[in-house]
């Protein structure tokens, strides 16, 4: 296996994690999870919670996503 291959499976582990298995999950949403949080709850029409944490919050945003079509793959 190459270095660049290696290299490719690394980030990709690392950008696909489960939100419960973050060492900072239960801290507060960063103000970039606000923020688009806050648009995707108003083009879904759904209540915004602003007190979820960094964990609930990347849930809440793929829930989000899924029924707006936002950040989907086309």
């Amino acid at each position: 296996m190459t270095d660049k291959q290696t290299q490719q499976q690394a980030d990709e582990s690392n950008t696909i994690k489960d939100p419960d298995n973050w060492t900072t999950g239960d801290e507060r949403m960063t103000g970039a999870q606000r923020s688009y949080l806050q648009t995707l709850s108003e083009e879904a029409k759904e209540d915004f919670d602003e007190n979820l944490t960094k964990a609930e919050a990347s849930k809440r945003i793929e829930e989000l996503q899924e029924k707006t079509g936002r950040g989907v793959d086309k």
